[in-house]
């Protein structure tokens, strides 16, 4: 019997053989629950954030709701992009970022934002970073499943060192010349969680990290206003009026909510009181709403969307797919992690985004475009052993390290 289209046997990127089968749609329930979520906080702060600014009373939520419409088209090209023709993103996607940070870092600041991050154009903008972070997945996945192919994860000369020359150049762009020591967090986390998963020595892992603490303070001490978010951080009641006026307006608007929250339409901090309430700050008014428990069940909502990651990680057809949701998976948990730990006080104030639920066209566009891989992604399994990564007749047989994680699957019934 001829196999459906649906049951397509195929192979690709040195032979894996994989098989076609219905995608991880739980992984598109929880990223529309979270977009939901998300623009039920936007649409019930949107009228007092628009009054503060003169601006139409939907002016918030209908381009929260552009910018979802927009994400979802750009959801359905790249969950049917081919995955052989992943890899040749990689040169364009460089090209893109390099000239999005060059036209951001030549663009004059505001006041307001007082950094070389966004590109705003006749009331669009966008912040060059998220373009970096997509140029670092796909090429970081390409040079790592490279290396792993030719035996060289663990050469100083041909992996070491041009992972160190882009952490570097990361961090140059990024921490010092865009101020976005956040961000820099979010790329190192993929580097990080893609570079183990690849295989990588524990003693380069160690090296790596010995380097990011160093790099941390050579990053954070010659900065005031970074030292400042530092000791906020430490001691935030200390200064409620000047440097840490948003941490403890965050942690009222947190405790505010107590069990149950006061309820969809009455926030106080989202009037003027805490800062970037739809943006950086969105946990904090959300809790303010919805209490501890609506809390809860948004985390444990982001757990569910994360395990469905992790889930296709460990059954992705290849080692270039499987670091390409390692990357994702590394990118969207950091951010929420620093987002919400900063709005608790666990964590410095990084000016991050909380992925799905903050308002921002940019921010929610590329989430879903990295939703979209991964769901692309989700269409295969591999079945036998993986030949990118072991090939012989005892390939099945020997354990699994972490460059094979996930590697001897079988195709769901």
């Amino acid at each position: 019997m001829r196999p459906s289209s649906a049951r397509k046997t195929s192979t690709y990127d040195g032979g894996t053989n994989q098989r076609r089968h219905k995608p991880d749609y739980m992984l598109v329930v929880a990223s529309a629950l979270l977009l939901v979520i998300g623009l039920i906080v936007v649409y019930s702060i949107s009228p007092g954030l628009a009054a503060q600014r003169n601006l139409s009373e939907n002016y918030y939520i209908t381009k929260q709701l552009t910018a979802i419409l927009l994400g979802s088209v750009v959801f359905v090209i790249v969950a049917n992009i081919p995955l052989n023709k992943l890899k040749q993103l990689k040169r364009p996607l460089i090209i893109g970022a390099g000239a999005a940070t060059l036209v951001a870092l030549a663009l004059p600041v505001t006041p307001e934002y007082p950094a070389h991050r966004w590109i705003r154009f006749a009331g669009l903008s966008l912040q060059s970073v998220e373009l970096i972070k997509c140029a670092l997945l796909v090429w970081l996945a390409a040079f790592l499943a490279n290396r792993v192919r030719s035996g060289n994860i663990d050469n100083q000369i041909a992996t070491f060192k041009p992972l160190l020359i882009v952490l570097g150049v990361l961090g140059v762009v990024v921490a010092v010349l865009q101020r976005d020591l956040g961000s820099a967090g979010v790329l190192v986390a993929m580097l990080i969680a893609m570079v183990y998963v690849a295989g990588m020595p524990i003693k380069r892992l160690i090296a790596i990290g010995g380097i990011l603490v160093a790099s941390f303070f050579l990053l954070t001490l010659p900065f005031a206003y970074r030292r400042d978010r530092v000791t906020t951080f430490l001691n935030p009641e200390q200064d409620c009026q000047a440097s840490g006026y948003q941490a403890c307006q965050a942690l009222i608007a947190v405790g505010s909510g107590g069990m149950f929250g006061k309820g969809l339409a009455h926030s106080v901090q989202a009037y003027g009181y805490l800062p970037e309430a739809a943006n950086d700050s969105i946990f904090a008014i959300y809790s303010e709403k919805f209490g501890f428990l609506g809390s809860a069940l948004l985390i444990t909502l982001f757990a569910l969307f994360f395990t469905r990651l992790k889930n296709i990680m460990e059954r992705a057809p290849d080692l270039f797919s499987r670091l390409l949701v390692t990357g994702v998976l590394a990118w969207l948990s950091t951010q929420t992690i620093i987002n919400i730990g900063a709005m608790i006080g666990l964590l410095p104030l990084k000016g991050i985004t909380l992925p799905f639920i903050s308002y921002g066209g940019t921010s929610i566009i590329f989430v879903l475009a990295a939703v979209g891989l991964v769901f692309n992604i989700s269409r295969y399994t591999t079945y036998g052993a993986n030949t990118e990564l072991e090939t012989g007749p005892e390939a099945a047989k020997r354990p699994m390290t972490r460059a094979g994680y996930g590697a001897y699957t079988t195709r769901r019934p």
